[in-house]
């Protein structure tokens, strides 16, 4: 056999681009596992935090007698809250009835002569009463609006027409009606306008999609397949790790020595 036909010697050791597809099975495995689970960690959080706030809020309202760490060894989270939730049930009864009605409106009359008060008063009162009626329209229709520049649509959440005061300062003859338009990822801010009810594109989507589809900023759609989702999201993460290691620069690597 000749020096020519000599087959090459392999030193066992596995292919460099093993290592390399193994790394990034197990980074897109740990990606999606992060967006299944960080949204319910989150969630949990958050709601444990709201029964905490509650309990702390209520406990000192609450007999020592009475107290479920009266008589357990440790403390019952949500005691507070369902004690809150009673009192809010007994309190909307009583206003019902003619009895409740008097008082409330004893209590509002009261609060009216108050001057920095009663501006402030009347208007969380406006606001809850927008938001927690049954049968409101605020911030339960969804529109597209024109919004930063020609050509580049914002979904905004439609509120109500302006007061006559209001519109008659307005420019123009047209209908004015007020939108919020929700900022990504956060949506509890953003920007509040007037804006002419020719200009709005009312869509059919509800607010909870809406907010979806803010927070993701696009990524999950109104109606998307859970795992389309959550394999959307798992790309970005993705996507956006490549990105950052494209900005990195290089790194220079020692020349090899022959010999």
């Amino acid at each position: 056999m000749t020096s020519d036909q000599v087959p090459p010697i392999t030193s066992g050791e596995p292919h460099p681009d093993a290592p390399r597809g193994l790394v990034a099975r197990f980074r897109n495995y740990f990606l999606t596992g992060l967006v299944v689970a960080g949204p319910v960690a989150i969630t949990l959080y958050l709601t444990w935090w709201f029964v905490n706030w509650v309990d702390n809020l209520v406990r000192p309202f609450v007999p020592i007698a009475y107290r479920p760490e009266t008589y357990l060894p440790f403390g019952l989270p949500g005691s507070g809250l369902v004690v809150a939730v009673i009192a809010l049930t007994l309190l909307g009864f009583l206003t019902a009835n003619l009895i409740g009605r008097t008082l409330v409106d004893l209590g509002e009359r009261l609060l009216g002569r108050i001057p920095a008060v009663r501006a402030i008063y009347r208007g969380l009162k406006q606001v809850f009463e927008t938001l927690f009626s049954g049968n409101g329209s605020s911030f339960r229709r969804v529109g597209l609006v024109e919004f930063p520049s020609p050509g580049m649509w914002s979904i905004v959440l439609i509120s109500q027409a302006p007061s006559a005061e209001l519109a008659a300062s307005l420019p123009g003859e047209e209908e004015h009606i007020s939108v919020f338009l929700p900022c990504a990822p956060n949506p509890t801010t953003g920007f509040f306008f007037y804006v002419p009810k020719s200009k709005i594109i009312e869509i059919e989507m509800s607010t909870e999609d809406a907010a979806t589809l803010i927070m993701s900023a696009g990524v999950v759609q109104p109606g998307a397949d859970p795992q389309k989702k959550i394999a959307a999201l798992a790309g970005m993460a993705n996507a956006a790790r490549v990105s950052n290691q494209a900005s990195l620069p290089p790194v220079a690597t020692p020349a090899k020595v022959e010999g």
